[in-house]
């Protein structure tokens, strides 16, 4: 036995003197009636105040004994937490069910029930042994349902859970080296006392959860109450309990665990730039990347390439994938894809005609493409509102340059019908020039009637977006405006999408998306990510750009098969100081006309 499970015991034995206190302070006013019927009955306490003070406690030991065992039988029932995973049989991963079972037997621990996959880098042990589990458990396998599995049978050993990411990144052997402290920690799982004291805490767990449905409040605050007086006890053990799996696994590949270690970090930075940088901009547009798990194999691959590392990892690269466990990877990749968007992003469970695949080679056409000209559209949207004339403005800021009429060949698509005061020249050329003088692009306001003089650069046009974000005072204010326009834009968005379809709830009140990705962006940043959009968008129609994907950043920009990563700050010193200067005399070296109106969505 290891050092270290006398220790996670006897935490354990901690824990269950809490519930063994608070079963005691629940059957005490019982203890305390039962005393006082035995002394009346045998004439000990014939006079007053007792028959009342009896009568008193008898009724109090019955409330008690009430509220206790519903609250009892809450907390034996109540089901508690289960990760979102991806089952997956031993018919479909029987290489890997023997691996993990060779694990086992090496260490002298029981083998787990059964193994699952996570959109995550981490593994762990779960346990599914619950009655609740029981009652909704299905093998599901790309959506079909079968038998309850063994993992829900009841004293069933914990079920292993795997990140996705490291079976598409990890060889063979470092999986191994990886897992073999993850599936040593079924053997502390199975003593009794460890068993039945994370039995209880989860336990505890729900019944907090359950505590916020109508009707049943009052659970919440002895159960919070319980979880902290073991809150301590509860995490040493698990302490105690990692400690004796992480001893007894040192005799299994303990120098090429050292290695895998660093594959494990690398792994965690890729996929977090995979998700943030590729997936997110593909679930928002209503899409979802079909082959993740392959995905990060190129971003990671790219990665060790930029961070020089690229000469120790590729000689790994030739060794046997720890995929090739799989019998159909591409079906289980697909599935945690899914499931990965369901739980980052908050989509449907399942794939619909608003939320379908893509797969990599169609994601600069099919998402990148459409993202710049949606936000282009939304750009010009709110300068309809701003009532910005749809041409160059009448400003002394914005440089001459020989007006051209919009070719007949790239056709506009207008954001929404104009409304008087977004038309383009509603404005006469004096009015606006004094306006614009009086009170600043910021606060441009639509003429009463539009003017008969037609604008000879009508339509979504980049020279549009410039001429009016330039400002020769380096305040902003234009910029602000517009910004605000365009964050409320996207709030309102959001608020008429509402849940995503079929987005469920994966426990409880726990709403999913369980991890949101999104990070609140600022004005200025949802700005210039637009103005950058709207450039990208003029690129492609008039110089011959094409949109690209990077696996670490991306949505980007291709010139003759180049990316160009020097637009960046040629936005923001348009946006931030009001200073178009430096990108147009970038958009000039690429032969991009600004006057040019772009196709939008």
């Amino acid at each position: 036995m290891e050092a270290n499970v006398p220790s996670a015991r006897s935490r354990a034995l901690a824990v269950l003197r809490v519930r063994s206190r608070a079963s005691a302070v629940g059957l005490l006013p019982a203890a305390l009636a039962v005393v006082l019927v035995a002394a009346r009955a045998t004439g000990r306490l014939a006079d007053d105040p007792w028959p009342t003070v009896t009568l008193v406690v008898c009724v109090v030991a019955v409330l008690v004994l009430l509220v206790g065992g519903a609250f009892a039988a809450v907390v034996l029932r109540a089901s508690p937490a289960v990760t979102p995973t991806v089952p997956l049989s031993e018919a479909a991963a029987p290489d890997l069910y023997r691996l993990v079972r060779d694990l086992a037997d090496r260490m002298d621990v029981p083998p787990p029930s059964a193994i699952a996959l996570t959109p995550d880098c981490d593994s762990w042990l779960e346990d599914r042994s619950h009655a609740a589990h029981r009652r909704g458990a299905a093998r599901v396998l790309g959506g079909a349902p079968g038998p309850v599995g063994p993992e829900s049978e009841p004293g069933a050993a914990p079920v292993l859970v795997i990140g996705s990411p490291f079976l598409w990144w990890m060889r063979v052997a470092e999986l191994r080296a990886v897992l073999a402290p993850v599936v040593a920690g079924t053997g502390p799982s199975a003593h009794p006392d460890i068993a039945d004291a994370r039995g209880f805490v989860r336990g505890l767990d729900a019944a907090v959860d359950v505590g916020g449905r109508r009707g049943l409040g009052w659970i919440a605050a002895p159960a919070r109450l319980l979880l902290r007086l073991c809150r301590t006890d509860a995490a040493e053990m698990e302490r105690g309990v990692a400690a004796a799996a992480s001893e007894r696994a040192q005799g299994v590949d303990y120098g090429l665990r050292i290695v895998a270690q660093e594959q494990v970090g690398l792994a965690y930075a890729g996929w977090d730039r995979l998700l943030t940088r590729v997936a997110l901009p593909a679930w928002r547009m209503g899409r979802w990347p079909a082959h993740l798990d392959a995905g990060v194999v190129s971003a990671l691959t790219e990665l060790s390439r930029r961070d020089r590392l690229a000469e120790g990892f590729t000689s790994r690269l030739g060794e046997r994938p720890a995929c090739d466990l799989l019998e159909q990877p591409g079906l289980i990749d697909e599935a945690t894809s899914l499931l990965a968007a369901r739980l980052f992003h908050g989509g449907p469970a399942e794939a619909g005609p608003d939320w379908s695949p893509v797969d990599w080679a169609a994601y600069p056409e099919e998402v990148v493409d459409r993202k710049w000209r949606t936000e282009a559209a939304r750009l010009h949207a709110a300068l309809d509102a701003l009532a910005v004339p749809a041409g160059r403005p009448a400003s002394p800021s914005a440089p001459a340059s020989p007006a051209a009429p919009a070719s007949p060949a790239a056709p506009a698509t207008p954001v929404s019908p104009a409304s008087p005061a977004a038309r383009p020249g509603s404005q006469s050329p004096s009015g606006a020039a004094g306006a614009a003088g009086a009170a600043g692009p910021a606060t441009l306001a639509a003429a009463d009637s539009p003017s008969p003089t037609a604008d000879a650069f009508a339509g979504p046009t980049l020279e549009r977006v410039l001429g009016y974000l330039t400002d020769g005072g380096g305040e902003g204010a234009a910029g602000e405006a517009l910004a605000g326009r365009i964050t409320g834009e996207l709030a309102r968005e959001e608020r008429a999408a509402g849940p995503a379809a079929g987005a469920g709830k994966a426990r409880g009140a726990d709403t999913l998306p369980l991890f949101p990705l999104q990070p609140p962006r600022s004005g200025r940043d949802l700005l210039a990510d637009h103005v950058t959009a709207m450039v990208c968008c003029a690129a492609v129609d008039s110089a011959g750009a094409t949109p690209g994907l990077d696996w670490l950043d991306g949505p980007v920009l291709l010139v003759g098969g180049d990316r160009r990563s020097d637009l960046a700050p040629r936005v923001l010193c348009l946006v931030e100081d009001g200073n178009p200067e430096p990108l147009r005399d970038w958009l000039s070296a690429l032969g991009v006309r600004t006057e040019k109106p772009v196709r939008l969505v």
